[in-house]
C-alpha cells in the first residue's frame, strides 16, 4: 500500500565519546515518499543516514523496516543482537549512496555494480553482470560498462554508486549530499537521475542543500539542528512559511 511506512526510527540516541550526536530522533518515511532533509553542518544528518542504514550502531532506540525491528531477533524467548551476516543482509534492503563515490577502483562500471549481486546475492556471475548492465543503461551509461572509475567524470562515478544501490532491488534508497563533491556543471546529471527515480516511486531519504531540487521532488522537507528534527512539512508550507525560527533562519542563509 502506498501509505505503508518502509522505513522507520525510534528514539535513536548516537554519540561519539563525550559527543551526542542524536538527541533522541524518531523518523519514519512510507512507500513512495521522498523525504528531504537539511540543516547546517553537524546537526546530525549524515549520522542519521548511517543509522538508518545500519552503518552505525546505534546507543539506544530502534530501527524498523517494513515493520521488521533490524538488528534484534528472538532466540530462546529472548532478545539478541543480529550477527554481522544477518545485518548485511538488512543493509542489502537500504540502498545508500555517499557524499564520495566509494568505488572499487580495480574494477569497471559494469563490475562494480555487479560485484554485490555476486558477493551479497549469490547470482552467477553472467547474470549478475546483465542486471549490471540493465541499470547502468537506466542511469545513462551504456556506453561507459567497461571504464574504470579513474577514466570516468565525477558525475559518471556517482551515477555509477546509484546504479549499484538500485540493482540490489533496494525497499528504500538514502542519499547523503550526493552532489556535494562534483564540479557544478555535473550536478545536474545526477539530479536529473535521482528525479527521475522519484518520479518512479522510489522510497527516498536525501540530505541535500540543493534546494531547487528539493522544491521540484519532495514530498516532505525535515530540518534537522543540534541533532534533533525541529521541522517536517509540505515543500510549500516549509518554503513559503516555516514555523521554526531555527527553519527560518537556515533558509534565509542558504537560499
Amino acid at each position: 500500500m502506498a501509505d505503508e511506512v518502509v522505513l522507520r526510527a525510534e528514539e535513536l540516541h548516537k554519540r561519539y565519546g563525550d559527543l551526542e550526536v542524536l538527541h533522541g530522533v524518531s523518523f519514519e518515511v512510507r512507500r513512495g515518499e521522498v523525504k528531504v532533509i537539511i540543516g547546517p553542518s553537524g546537526s546530525g544528518k549524515s549520522t542519521l543516514l548511517r543509522c538508518l542504514a545500519l552503518l552505525e550502531p546505534v546507543d539506544s532506540g530502534d530501527v524498523y523496516l517494513d515493520g521488521r525491528r533490524l538488528g534484534w531477533k528472538e532466540r530462546g524467548g529472548r532478545l539478541v543482537r543480529e550477527r554481522e551476516r544477518e545485518l548485511a543482509g538488512h543493509r542489502s534492503e537500504i540502498g545508500m549512496v555517499f557524499q564520495r563515490f566509494n568505488l572499487f577502483q580495480n574494477m569497471t562500471a559494469l563490475d562494480n555494480v555487479a560485484v554485490g549481486l555476486v558477493e551479497v546475492r549469490k547470482l552467477a556471475k553472467a547474470e549478475a553482470r546483465r542486471q549490471a548492465l540493465e541499470l547502468l543503461e537506466r542511469v545513462g551509461l551504456s556506453e561507459r560498462t567497461h571504464a574504470y572509475p579513474d577514466e570516468l567524470s565525477g558525475g559518471q562515478q556517482q551515477r555509477v554508486a546509484i546504479a549499484r544501490a538500485l540493482v540490489m532491488r533496494p525497499k528504500a534508497m538514502l542519499f547523503d549530499e550526493p552532489t556535494s563533491a562534483l564540479d557544478a556543471e555535473l550536478v545536474r546529471e545526477v539530479l536529473d537521475v535521482m528525479a527521475r527515480l522519484a518520479r518512479e516511486g522510489m522510497t527516498m531519504v536525501v540530505v541535500s542543500h540543493e534546494l531547487a531540487f528539493a522544491r521540484e521532488v519532495a514530498d516532505s522537507m525535515v530540518m534537522m539542528d543540534a541533532g534533533r528534527i525541529v521541522e517536517e512539512a509540505p515543500p510549500a508550507r516549509f518554503f513559503s512559511s516555516p514555523s521554526h525560527e531555527r527553519t527560518r533562519r537556515f533558509l534565509a542563509v542558504v537560499e
